[in-house]
């Protein structure tokens, strides 16, 4: 039996890790440098300490070692001056990349991108099903590079990133039983996403409201505000992997609403997967509203990141309303390079030049708002419902000779 404290343990000393990426023609090197901040961001969530990045601009990464003979040399000889516990590469690694990596770095674990989101995801997940969801993922991610990476896991000592979840004990080195436990963790959730659907069809007769947005973009403060509910946030990528759902009721009209997992760059295709049910509760949403970082200097990618998952999981033609978060830190001259410098000015928009914008024509219905700050939010309000209540009246057409009465309740 897996000793789970052992597995999630946090060792008095931070682990430490070096980050690698390579620029190409379709991905500039000023690029490279977000993701990689980003990277570097995921790593932060897991408690592991950024001590260095290395970049190199490539036609395609090496098929070999990721990064060409010299760049490599070259980390293995920071390596050797700086010790560090492991090395995080930006993209995914094949099964022959990793056997090589290994064999370069000896004792030092090698982390790509899928691998380090999925330990996020491990150390997430509260609810069942998203357990289930996420040990499924990471079999699925483990399964095709079994070979090296069970010698490799056999040789740590079984805590830190990376060594979460399934792939510690040595009866798992068996392909045969792997295979088994995807297949049987497929069953299970098979299982656990009929009860959702039928959960979910109960209630179909209210209208479906679901947050959907970029990691850490504010959907759970929104949440919190909009509910009224005690919704987990934090200053985290993936503060929160289960979906929340809590009833609302605006004069005297009710809806769900629901927030769901973030979205990020190059989120493994094993999660999507795995996460259908949760995936579910947005593709049969009645209403979207879509929460942007209006404050991250990549903030319009981030928008094509979520749209472009939303067209991959059927879900690009729902209602829409485009939220602008943040606008209370909003910065129109931010630039990277200015970080450093004390004494340049921020430049102050207000909601009136925000709503001349040409962000305003992103879509048909865009409000701009502060969920911490609670500024506009009154506006977005007024939007939500008058589109819940556009939809509420066309399944209750008859529902003012009712008379109901609003209650606000929580599930």
């Amino acid at each position: 039996m897996i000793d789970k404290k052992k597995l999630y343990s946090t060792a008095e000393k931070q682990e430490t890790a070096i980050l690698v990426a390579v620029s190409t023609q379709k991905q500039p090197i000023e690029k490279t440098k977000e993701y990689l901040e980003e990277l570097a961001f995921l790593a932060t969530t897991l408690g592991v300490e950024t001590v260095k990045t290395f970049t190199q601009n490539l036609e395609r990464p090496d098929i070999r070692t990721y990064t060409g003979k010299g760049k490599l040399e070259e980390i293995v000889t920071f390596i050797t001056a700086n010790p560090v516990d492991m090395v995080i590469y930006d993209d995914d690694l094949t099964t022959s990349q990793v056997r090589n990596l290994e064999e370069t770095f000896s004792e030092i674990k090698v982390i790509d991108r899928s691998l380090l989101i999925l330990a996020i995801f491990a150390m997430r997940a509260q609810t069942a099903q998203s357990k289930l969801q996420v040990e499924l993922a990471q079999y699925q991610y483990m399964y095709p590079r079994l070979t090296r990476l069970w010698t490799h896991l056999s040789r740590q000592s079984g805590a830190g990133v990376g060594m979460r979840g399934p792939g510690e004990t040595e009866l798992e080195t068996d392909r045969r039983i792997v295979k088994d436990r995807i297949a049987f963790l497929k069953e299970k959730l098979e299982k656990v996403d009929k009860q959702s659907v039928t959960r979910r069809k109960e209630r179909d007769r209210l209208v479906r409201v679901v947050i959907v947005g970029y990691t850490n973009v504010g959907k759970s403060t929104l949440m919190r505000g909009l509910a009224k509910a005690d919704v987990f946030a934090e200053n985290k990528l993936f503060a929160t992997v289960d979906s929340t759902v809590r009833k609302v009721n605006m004069e005297n009209i009710p809806f769900l609403l629901t927030d769901t997992v973030g979205f990020i760059r190059k989120l493994p295709t094993m999660l999507i997967e795995s996460f259908k049910s949760t995936l579910d509760e947005v593709r049969e949403a009645d209403i979207l509203l879509h929460v942007v970082d209006i404050s991250h200097p990549s903030f319009e990618e981030h928008l094509d990141v979520v749209n472009k998952t939303l067209e991959e999981i059927g879900a690009a033609n729902k209602p829409i309303i485009l939220v602008f978060n943040k606008i209370d830190i909003y910065n129109p001259s931010f630039n990277a390079d200015d970080e450093e410098e004390e004494d340049v000015p921020v430049k102050e928009t207000t909601l009136e030049q925000l709503k001349r914008s040409y962000i305003a024509d992103k879509a048909d219905h865009v409000v701009f708002i502060s969920a911490e700050n609670k500024e506009n939010i009154d506006e977005l309000k007024n939007t939500l419902f008058s589109m819940v209540k556009e939809k509420h009246f066309s399944i209750y057409p008859n529902w003012l000779d009712l008379g109901y009465t609003a209650v606000q309740t929580e599930e």
